[in-house]
């Protein structure tokens, strides 16, 4: 039988939501999460939060952003001359203090510093330990190593599911559970990966006209992860899907 015409897929954005309600708690994460929800109770006005990539740090941050009306900016927008107006926000998200390309690390350490005077809440982000992150200043990297922190994990294995499961929903797909089990297994425990590959998925599933199967599935995360062509299902294992 010859191979249906394929579909224009169109790439419309869905965008992740980074609401309290939409964070999906596990023992990765449980720990930082119950510190994000004890705010304002916090022994210190600065809270350092870690993590590798993918493993729900933004999501959290904003989440506090929402509690605590707080102002988010990158690293890279703490500058001498931005310093006076973020130091008027109440509450402050620093996203990705750990990018050293742009950081201005003398601007930081003096928002820092007024915030604490002005008992402002500071939510700092990086991955990795703060020794890791290549502050040369002395003075900012001990306020950053003294400051309370909490790390997450990276997600296991079962949270990859719920998120995948999650992601299948709010795209309006139904999947069967043995793709997301093998998604599960061969993914990198990352959510950010994990988002990256249903968005994929959905639009392979449009352009083929066919529903996201298992063989489908691992075809495209190999094809993702260039480990082929991502046509690599046969008609035959589709047919065993059916």
């Amino acid at each position: 039988m010859p191979d249906q015409p394929r579909q224009l897929a169109l790439d419309l954005p869905v965008a992740p939501r980074f609401g309290s309600e939409d964070f999906l708690v596990s023992p990765s994460n449980e720990a930082a999460y119950a510190r994000i929800e004890s705010w304002p109770d916090w022994p210190d006005r600065v809270l350092v939060l870690t993590g590798p990539p993918g493993s729900g740090k933004s999501h959290l941050a904003a989440i506090f952003a929402e509690r605590a009306g707080a102002l988010t900016v990158p690293v890279s927008a703490v500058t001498a001359e931005a310093v006076p107006d973020l130091s008027r926000a109440e509450a402050l998200v620093i996203e990705d203090a750990d990018r050293e390309a742009g950081r201005d690390e003398a601007a930081l350490f003096h928002l820092l510093n007024l915030a604490r005077e002005r008992s402002s809440s500071v939510v700092v982000t990086g991955s990795g330990a703060v020794e890791a992150w290549g502050i040369a200043t002395p003075d900012l990297r001990s306020r950053l190593r003294l400051a309370p922190g909490v790390r997450l994990a990276p997600p296991d294995e079962a949270l990859l599911k719920v998120v995948l499961v999650k992601l299948f929903i709010d795209r309006q797909l139904v999947v069967d559970t043995s793709v997301v089990d093998a998604l599960a297994l061969r993914l990198d425990r990352s959510l950010a990966r994990a988002r990256d590959v249903v968005a994929v998925l959905d639009r392979e599933g449009l352009s083929r006209r066919r529903r996201i199967t298992r063989p489908l599935a691992l075809a495209t995360l190999a094809a993702l992860e260039g480990q082929g062509d991502g046509e690599g299902e046969s008609e035959s294992d589709e047919a065993d899907e059916e």
